[in-house]
């Protein structure tokens, strides 16, 4: 069992920058065995994809609504992924979970991931 611990969201405003990050607190996890991502789930709405990033990083994947602003990366030495956010919008308000699915980076599909972070909440004001 492994347990994600994601952190770094805040108030921001809009225009500005945040970067999240997500640690994998269990040792038994072979991190580096693992696609990671990032959701997030908006004031009343469904949670949605944001971003993933393959084993090695070699492969990224995006949703149309980050791409060009968001830039997702990890190291694997310190079990850790991160979500450098820029140029945020009001609308990317929301609390972001990160999550590990064993393999390879799959299709953002929210049943392809095993393990999820409790979230963290990003807030950006216009």
């Amino acid at each position: 069992q492994a347990q994600l611990e994601d952190s770094g969201g805040g108030l921001a405003q809009a225009g500005g920058s945040l970067r999240l990050s997500c640690t994998i607190q269990s040792s038994g996890l072979a991190f580096n065995q693992y696609a990671m991502a990032w959701f997030r789930q908006p004031p009343g709405e469904k949670r949605e994809f944001v971003a993933a990033v393959s084993w090695n990083g070699g492969s990224t994947l995006y949703s149309d609504s980050v791409k060009g602003r968001f830039t997702i990366s990890r190291d694997n030495a310190k079990k850790t992924i991160y979500l450098q956010m820029n140029s945020l919008k009001p609308e990317d308000t929301a609390v972001y979970h990160c999550a590990a699915r064993y393999g390879a980076i799959g299709y953002g599909l929210e049943h392809e991931y095993t393990y999820w972070g409790q979230g963290t909440q990003v807030t950006v004001s216009s």
